[in-house]
């Protein structure tokens, strides 16, 4: 965590627009609520506590809903993993996509330029196959890196997203990483506009062991399948229509640039 929030804070000094950081501790037992406890002196932190280790699927639900909440429409989420594999240099190539138009910008290993560092041939493997299959399966125009849970939102899209879909926006959440890609497929149905931009994955830089249980992500990504959320699955029934009349509402509006909230 300390890694990450050096990187930040030395960040905020390059770029025009404020970072504020929201940190979900998810039942640590090691130094890290110490540790936001003592950047909050420094740097703008809403730090989130779990008592008991609850997984990725609600750690990330609740982090996306705090974020909704502090964030105006037209301001960037940005949502990465804090244990140094993911580059917060990234992020102003992120919100610059942003700008552009997009409304979520994923950081791609699979784009030209970028890659993984520190994952063996097998896993490597692994992954691009996993992704392939999510490519087959839900086809998104410009999106190859399906898995990766660095990206950049536009924090209207969310707000809106959390209204249609509730608490289930992430509704697999003790399936592993499952949520990582049903945040997309659900996005997607919204009309969101995706793009990537090039990344590359340190995990030679990862602090502590992978909390990733394949089988378990691998069930996730099965049951997702089986749903066929999008476009034609029974879930999608329940949202269509207010899906429909969200997406014309955005293709009507101008387009909005960023304001000094980006983060």
């Amino acid at each position: 965590m300390q890694p990450l929030l050096e990187k930040i804070t030395a960040l905020q000094t390059r770029v025009e627009y404020p970072i504020h950081v929201i940190a979900v501790n998810d039942g640590s037992k090691d130094m890290t609520a110490n540790i936001l406890k003592q950047w909050s002196l420094h740097l703008p932190i809403t730090i989130i506590t779990h008592k008991i280790n609850r997984g990725l699927g609600e750690t990330v639900r609740d982090g996306f809903e705090i974020a909704a909440e502090l964030t105006r429409p037209e301001d960037v989420i940005v949502r990465m993993d804090a244990d140094n594999t993911h580059e917060p240099d990234y992020i102003p190539s992120m919100i610059k996509k942003i700008s552009e138009g997009y409304d979520v910008v994923i950081a791609s290993r699979f784009k030209k330029g970028g890659g993984m560092e520190g994952v063996n041939a097998y896993r490597t493997f692994i992954s691009l196959c996993a992704n392939i299959f999510m490519k087959c399966l839900f086809p998104i125009k410009g999106v190859w890196d399906y898995s990766c849970g660095f990206r950049a939102y536009r924090a209207g899209l969310i707000q809106h997203a959390i209204r249609i879909y509730g608490d289930q926006f992430i509704g697999l959440k003790g399936l592993g990483f499952t949520c990582t890609l049903e945040k997309v497929i659900k996005l997607r149905l919204l009309g969101a506009r995706m793009s990537e931009v090039p990344f590359v994955l340190r995990y030679d830089q990862k602090a502590g062991k992978s909390k990733m249980i394949s089988s378990i992500t691998t069930v996730g990504y099965l049951i997702l399948a089986l749903l066929n959320i999008y476009p034609w699955g029974p879930l999608t029934k329940k949202w269509r229509k207010e899906a429909r009349e969200y997406r014309k509402m955005m293709y009507s509006r101008p387009h909005v640039g960023l304001t000094e909230n980006s983060i």
